[in-house]
This record gives C-alpha cells, structure tokens and sequence, in this order.
C-alpha cells in the first residue's frame, strides 16, 4: 500500500510542476536604446529620463521623457524607437507604430529597432539571412508531364 502510495504522490509531482512550466512566459519588457555620441547634451538627459521612468514602469512620465528627446534630436531613430516604445507600452499602437517605422528610416540596418512590435513582421534587415520562399513557387496552372511548377519557360 505504502508503495502505491508514493508512486500517486510522485506521479502527481511530476505532473504539476509539468504544468505549470508550460504556461507561456509573458515577453521580455523592450529596453530603450541610448542616443549616439553625436546627440546634444539636452537630448541625452531626458533619454536618460525617459529610460528611467520607462523601466519603473512609468510610462506616462517616459513618453514625455521621450517626445522632449525626439524635440531636441528628431533625426534620431534610437529617439523616435524610444518613444515608439513607451507608446506601444500605453497601448497606443498606431502612434508607436509612425515612430518605429520613423526610427527604421533614421537608421536603416539598426537590428533592435527593425525588431520592434511594428517591424518585426517585415523582416530582418540582415541581408545574410535567407529569404522566405514566397507566392512564385506556386500557380494556378495542372501540372504537366515534364512541366517545372512555374510553367513552360525559355
């Protein structure tokens, strides 16, 4: 009896903690990027700010934060990233979505901002990585004897 009892409570043990290890993880909270070394000192401390607040929590304070940032450096995509962050933070997803896809064209390559909530679904900038096969490889046409899929080319 002592036996089966063990077992059952193991078994039950087991099962649990298999359980709970499969609910999924909430993602990993984005963190602001710093400004370049060519950014005004004035821009540089409400990043400081804004970076600040945003990782308190407090998203409120960081989006002013983060619009005086994008005020005193609105060619900066790491500005315009930070701000689309606090942004998308506060639900606001359409406004973070203009300055994630302004910070890709302010700084075209910068893998973290092509990785934002609003860019992710278009790709990595990374040239090295492979393509997605895409609709070519598909048509509408019955396949023939000797026929590639595309159709009869010359």
């Amino acid at each position: 009896m002592k036996p089966m009892v063990v077992i059952l409570l193991l078994f039950v043990g087991v099962w649990s903690s298999a359980c709970s290890s499969s609910q999924p993880e909430k993602p990993k909270m984005r963190a602001p990027l710093p400004l370049p070394m060519s950014a005004s000192t004035v821009a540089v401390q409400a990043n400081e700010q804004g970076t600040k607040a945003y990782q308190s929590r407090q998203f409120d304070i960081a989006k002013v934060s983060f619009e005086q940032t994008v005020a005193a450096a609105p060619d900066s995509g790491e500005a315009h990233y930070n701000l689309g962050l606090a942004l998308f933070a506060m639900g606001d997803n359409d406004a973070a979505r203009d300055h994630f896809i302004e910070a890709a064209n302010l700084a075209p390559g910068n893998k973290v901002i092509w990785d934002s909530p609003a860019l992710r679904q278009y790709g990595n900038p990374d040239s090295r990585l492979p393509k997605k096969k895409g609709a070519q490889d598909y048509t509408n046409q019955k396949p023939g004897l000797g026929v590639p899929p595309g159709g009869m080319t010359r």
